[in-house]
């Protein structure tokens, strides 16, 4: 045979064996791994997933910069997941209009509702431009001059394409664990209106208690259109004269259904992943920060349900951030279950033995990659990372109180003379809509109560020995004394920063002593984990290096990607889990929501899926309303509201979530046991048509 026969034996057969696994950039999809995709039945050319107006890419979104989407329509049409349109719909609801509880249905352009911060982002070019920052010194450079550096070139080539259309912008990221950059060009549409949206019964089905479990039956998607500038059709400030956007191409609706071993592919943007993270720095990830973020989240948690089950009006305020919170909450328990029960910082060690070897042998890297050295800058920054952790869910966005107090230090918009800084202050806009007093206080004092039990005293900020001092460590009495005393959470207050009187507010002291402390954390960890960073570089080139002849895709970092593989289920409890769900089997859990409060959902909802027939919506081969189904395509958060592509490129469903055992993918993907959970398109139809009666969306679908 000839080398480069043998070379494609061996990308094929490596990616063969990992035909599930790996979040691939489009603009450089190794042929080897299209040549595998078609081999498992993706029928279209290799140019349809990246290049030309038709490209399968030109469909999918960024949605909102946390989740993917797509676009479905010759009038701009989006699916994403109702999880991702959360806020959005939140936003536009109130106790008399209350969208989240009740869904909403708009029958006429004019009824589609404005999502204020909400945006939609396309991907229209990427490319590598290591060689240019290279060229330019950047491997010479401190971790802060080169963020400088990349910076300055981002915005010259912003500056650059801008030139070519003033609607587009780059955006450049680190590949490869900083080995690679490449530069994405995007368009953003910030005009983005509500279209539809099923009530939370239906959409968050199954809550807490069925969340990265399988079997799921949650109808978990919301509905969008992207508005544009009425004479070119690009992006435009929201205005009542803009009109639907009409792109070149967008995603067919499938009907066909799918069987077990088809073809399936996602694209959408994977938001974070560390596969190439060495064995050190996975427990690190388990002891300090997954145990800390489970320990805090928990407590707060617990509290927040409570007020929110006790008022519809602090449910609306909160849901979305109590949504959030809960997922990566369970995220992190799953995640470190896995972590244990497969064995993941061993099979890290073993494999570092490997490269250790190799490296020995050839010489590459030496004096660089020193797993010694790694080993010991981890032990080094251990507790110092838990401790952290510790702050950062306690207090980053975990109250209102605490987000005002550190907002004063970071930006806030100078009012007042300019000629007279004794007049000028900065004031908060009022969002009394967006907390509930009672709630926060109560979760404010918790933290900084159990902040206080769980860290050693080096990490605690200055006003402790206020609380101990003053207070007693009665944590109530001291968040009573902040709002009572402290003008921060005064409706209409002008706080005049260049005053004597300011600096002595309690809540100023407050938060200047959180920012301060954090200063001080993060200049203590700077060093170490600069030189951590550069070990784990190293360790990844020599990953790549000692595999050269095998294809290998970069960590997720919320660019584009593309992933693949089959439909199927898997063993579950030592039995076949299945592919997909029924409409029976949500009704056997309706039946059960006076015991379990997640299971609970209107009486209407049990009408639809009790129904003797669902044509045209069921399936052709099963006769069964289907409902969710499982694939073994790689997925993370940010994946959510990904489509989910037959061999054919049509829709088949969204992506919503991962199974239990797919929580460890974030470090390591158990081809055998991880799966991704989609929601079958057709059950995505069926709410839109029986509970919506939105026949002008289903006819804009071209499905009837």
């Amino acid at each position: 045979m000839k080398k480069s026969t043998l070379l494609a034996a061996a990308l094929m057969a490596c990616t063969a064996a990992h035909a599930d696994e790996g979040m691939w950039t489009l603009y450089n999809l190794p042929q080897a791994v299209y040549a595998q995709m078609q081999t498992e039945g993706f029928s279209l050319p290799y140019s349809s997933l990246y290049s030309g107006e038709n490209a399968i890419k030109n469909t999918v979104i960024n949605f909102s910069g946390f989740c993917s989407g797509v676009v479905v329509s010759a009038d701009g049409l989006v699916f994403t997941n109702h999880h991702c349109g959360f806020n959005a719909i939140r936003k536009n609801s109130s106790v008399e209009h209350d969208y989240l509880k009740n869904g909403f249905v708009s029958h006429a352009f004019s009824e589609e509702l404005p999502c204020e911060d909400t945006f939609v982002s396309f991907m229209k070019d990427q490319q590598d431009i290591t060689s240019r920052l290279e060229s330019l010194g950047l491997n010479t450079l401190s971790r802060e001059k080169k963020e400088l550096m990349i910076d300055s070139l981002e915005n010259a080539m912003t500056d650059s394409v801008k030139q070519i259309d003033s609607t587009l912008h780059v955006q450049i990221n680190p590949f490869y664990q900083g080995n690679k950059y490449y530069a994405t060009t995007y368009q953003d549409f910030t005009d983005v209106r509500l279209v539809f949206t099923v009530p939370k019964s239906i959409g968050k089905f199954g809550g807490d208690t069925d969340n990265w479990m399988w079997p799921r039956q949650t109808c978990d998607f919301s509905v969008f259109r992207i508005y544009a500038d009425p004479k070119t059709n690009k992006p435009a400030k929201y205005s009542p004269e803009n009109v639907p956007y009409h792109p070149a191409h967008w995603a067919k609706v499938s009907m066909e259904g799918y069987k077990p071993g088809d073809f399936a592919m996602t694209m959408g943007y994977p938001g974070s992943t560390n596969r190439y993270l060495s064995s050190y720095g996975i427990q690190e990830m388990r002891d300090a920060i997954n145990t800390t973020r489970i320990q805090v989240r928990g407590l707060k948690q617990q509290i927040m349900q409570r007020h929110m089950r006790a008022s519809d009006a602090v449910r609306i305020k909160y849901d979305a951030i109590y949504a959030s919170s809960a997922n990566y909450w369970k995220n992190a328990m799953g995640m470190n279950k896995c972590i244990d029960s497969i064995g993941i910082i061993r099979e890290k060690q073993e494999y570092e033995t490997r490269i250790k070897a190799w490296q020995n042998k050839t010489g590459f890297l030496k004096g660089q990659l020193d797993f010694d050295k790694l080993h010991n800058l981890y032990a080094k920054r251990m507790e110092r990372v838990r401790a952290f952790y510790y702050w950062m869910e306690t207090f980053r966005r975990t109250n209102e109180f605490t987000t005002r107090a550190m907002r004063l230090g970071n930006g806030m918009e100078v009012k007042g003379p300019k000629e007279k800084p004794a007049k000028q202050y900065v004031e908060f806009e009022d969002n009394s809509d967006a907390w509930d007093e009672a709630l926060d206080k109560e979760v404010f004092a918790a933290l900084l109560k159990n902040y206080a039990e769980q860290v050693g005293a080096e990490y605690l900020p200055a006003f402790y020995t206020t609380i101990k001092e003053k207070f007693g460590n009665d944590y109530a009495k001291y968040v009573d004394f902040l709002y009572t005393k402290s003008l921060i959470m005064k409706k209409g207050a002008k706080l005049y920063f260049n005053t004597k009187a300011y600096k002595k507010d309690p809540g100023v002291e407050y938060g200047l002593a959180i920012i301060d402390y954090l200063a001080e954390q993060k200049e203590r960890l700077a060093p170490i984990t600069d030189s951590i960073d550069t070990q784990e570089k190293y360790l990844c080139a020599a990953k790549i290096r000692m595999e050269e002849d095998l294809p290998h895709y970069s960590d997720a970092n919320f660019t584009m990607r593309l992933s693949y593989g089959q439909v199927g289920g898997y063993t579950l409890n030592g039995q076949p889990s299945g592919y997909y769900t029924t409409a029976e089997s949500l009704v056997e859990k309706f039946d059960k929501g006076d015991r379990i409060y997640d299971y609970k959902a209107e009486p209407v909802m049990k009408e639809i899926l009790s129904a003797p027939d669902f044509t045209p919506y069921q399936d052709k081969q099963t006769g069964k309303m289907q409902l969710c189904f499982l694939t073994n395509n790689d997925i993370t958060g940010g994946n959510s509201g990904s489509p989910i592509f037959s061999g054919k490129g049509e829709l088949l469903g969204l992506a919503f979530d991962g199974n239990w055992d797919s929580l460890s993918s974030d470090i390591f993907f158990d081809k055998k046991l991880a799966r991704c959970i989609g929601v079958d398109v057709r059950f995505m139809l069926l709410m839109m048509d029986k509970w919506g009666k939105a026949d002008r969306l289903i006819k804009e679908l071209g499905v009837r």
